[in-house]
């Protein structure tokens, strides 16, 4: 995934993983500034926009024959991108900029998993011959919202 012109940061390294947790961050700042500016349903509009284009690569990506992941880490980001549409879509039908939480925790969350190199043979994937050091990603503020029920869903990427 190439960052698009007209961005004011991009990614630091063109590493995959990099560049789709930058785009998880990006997506994530958006909805933050879009939470801040709740007289301005557009705004909300276009950073939910771009979150569902992002989660939907991710979709496209997990379903691909080729996909080098396991097959479990492949059910996993499905599951969790479902949660995803299902946030994103109640919040395009109310536009209440209050309900981003949850959206915003889980793309800080998997950005920040992104980030992390697992150490060598413990990859489900080769890690890259030139591995750059992790970006770190900012600080999460605590949640105000209760938590998600826990479930069956985990998530190792």
């Amino acid at each position: 995934m190439k960052p698009a012109t007209g961005y004011t940061n991009r990614p630091v390294s063109e590493d995959p993983r990099d560049v789709e947790a930058w785009g998880l961050t990006e997506a994530a700042r958006r909805l933050i500034h879009a939470r801040q500016a709740p007289e301005n349903p557009e705004l909300l509009r276009q950073a939910l926009s771009l979150n569902q284009r992002l989660w939907t690569i991710f979709q496209t990506s997990m379903v691909d024959p080729e996909c080098p992941l396991p097959r479990d880490v492949r059910d996993n980001i499905l599951t969790l991108s479902i949660i995803v549409d299902r946030q994103t879509f109640d919040r395009l039908i109310d536009l209440d900029t209050t309900k981003l939480d949850r959206l915003i925790d889980i793309n800080r969350a998997v950005a920040t998993g992104l980030s992390q190199r697992p150490a060598a043979g413990n990859s489900p994937v080769a890690a890259p011959s030139q591995a750059s050091a992790p970006v770190p990603p900012p600080p999460m503020p605590k949640p105000n919202h209760p938590p998600m029920p826990s479930g069956k869903l985990s998530i190792s990427i």
